[in-house]
C-alpha cells in the first residue's frame, strides 16, 4: 500500500504552518493519523515547536538545510522513520526557498517508490508581495526560478493573506498566476482558511493513495539521483546542472541564531523597531522571546514586513532565528546585541 504525500510550498511567511495546523485539524476530524516532515532552514526549529502538541501526528525534522539541496540525502531517512510510524498521509512543508519539483523527485529513490505516492502539491502565495518578487530578487535569477516553480508545479494554489489587498490586485494575481500554471484550482484566503476537504478526499485510515499528481501527469517531472550528482559523466548531466543552479539560489539565502532573552530595558517595541531597520535584508524572522519584566515568553513571527506576537508556553532557551540573503551577519548580531 502507498501512503499519499502532500507538500506544502510556498515562500517565506505565505502561511505555510497555518495551513498544516488547520490541515492538521481536518485529519484528525476524518479519523486520519497523519504524519509530518518539516524542514526549515535555521538550526533552530520554530514551527516545529509550534506543530507539537496538536493533532498528535508523528514527526520528523529537517534543520539548517533545504531539503532539495543540502539537506535532499537525509531526506529519504526521515521519510522511511515516518513511514514505520504507519500514517494514513504525509504532510511535507518544505521551507520558502524550496523547489517542489525536487521533492517530487527525492519520492522516486528506490527505498520509497514502492511506499509513496505523490498526491498533492499545494503553493501558498502572499497576496501582497507575490507580484514584486520579480523585482525585489532581481539580482538572483536562480531564486526567482525557484518561486515561479513553485507556482507552475502546483496541483492547487492558495492566494493567502487577501484581507491585505485591493480586490484589484487579487485580479491581477490570478491573471498572473494562470499565465504560469492554467490548470491548477486557485483560492482566495485570509489566514489560510482553504476548503481542505479536496485535499483529503479518498484517504481512508489503510487505503490506498491516489497514485499520482496531476502535476506529474500533465508534465513530467525530471529525475536526478544523488549519485548522478557525483558523476559528471553520468547520464543526468542535464539534470545534475539545473540542481547545481538551485545550490547556487539557496547559497544566498542566510539564517542567523540569536539569543531570544532581552534586557530588562527591551520591549516589543524595540524588536519591531529592529524589524524595520533591518526589513530590507530581512525574508523572515520567528522565535521565542522573554521579556523579563513581564516574565512571559513570546511566539514572535516577523513577515511581510509586519512583526506578530502571541504568549507562548515554549520553556526551553529562548532564541531568534533571521532568513534574508546575503545577510550581515556580524551587523546584525552587534545591533541585535543592543537589545540583550
Amino acid at each position: 500500500m502507498q501512503i499519499p504525500v502532500i507538500v506544502l510550498s510556498g515562500f517565506l511567511g505565505s502561511g505555510k504552518t497555518t495551513l498544516l495546523l488547520r490541515m492538521l485539524e481536518e485529519a484528525n476530524q476524518r479519523g486520519l493519523q497523519p504524519g509530518i516532515l518539516m524542514n526549515e532552514l535555521g538550526k533552530q526549529d520554530v514551527d516545529g515547536m509550534i506543530l507539537d502538541g496538536r493533532g498528535g501526528a508523528a514527526m520528523e525534522k529537517l534543520l539548517d538545510g533545504c531539503v532539495c539541496c543540502s539537506k535532499k540525502s537525509e531526506l529519504a531517512g526521515s521519510l522511511v522513520l515516518l513511514l514505520r510510524k504507519k500514517p494514513d498521509v504525509i504532510v511535507i512543508e518544505l521551507t520558502g526557498v524550496a523547489n517542489p519539483e525536487e521533492i517530487a523527485d527525492a519520492l522516486t529513490e528506490p527505498e520509497l517508490i514502492g511506499s509513496l505516492a505523490l498526491r498533492q502539491i499545494v503553493t501558498v502565495l502572499d497576496a501582497e508581495y507575490v507580484l514584486d518578487y520579480n523585482s525585489i530578487f532581481s539580482s538572483d535569477r536562480q531564486l526567482v526560478r525557484t518561486l515561479r516553480r513553485q507556482i507552475e508545479t502546483a496541483d492547487r494554489l492558495i492566494v493567502n493573506k487577501t484581507d491585505l489587498v485591493t480586490p484589484s490586485l487579487l485580479q491581477k494575481i490570478e491573471k498572473t498566476v494562470r499565465k504560469m500554471n492554467a490548470r491548477a484550482p486557485i483560492a482566495f484566503t485570509s489566514h489560510s482558511r482553504a476548503e481542505l476537504a479536496p485535499l483529503f478526499a479518498g484517504i481512508k485510515p489503510q487505503t490506498p493513495a491516489v497514485p499520482a499528481s496531476s502535476a506529474l501527469r500533465y508534465k513530467p517531472l525530471q529525475v536526478v539521483s544523488p549519485s548522478a550528482i557525483s558523476k559528471a559523466s553520468s547520464p543526468h548531466t542535464a539534470g545534475t546542472e539545473q540542481l547545481h543552479e538551485h545550490n547556487r539560489s539557496y547559497s544566498r539565502v542566510r539564517t542567523l541564531t540569536l539569543p531570544g532573552r532581552l534586557a530588562e530595558s527591551s520591549s516589543q517595541a524595540s524588536v519591531e523597531s529592529f524589524m524595520r531597520r533591518w526589513k530590507h535584508q530581512l525574508l523572515r524572522a520567528k522565535g521565542y522571546i522573554v521579556f523579563p519584566r513581564k516574565q512571559q515568553t513570546y511566539l514572535m513571527q516577523y513577515a511581510g514586513k509586519r512583526t506578530y506576537w502571541e504568549p507562548a508556553a515554549y520553556s526551553g532557551e529562548p532564541y531568534v532565528v533571521l532568513i534574508g540573503i546575503d545577510l550581515d551577519e556580524a551587523a546584525l548580531a552587534d545591533a541585535w546585541n543592543a537589545l540583550v
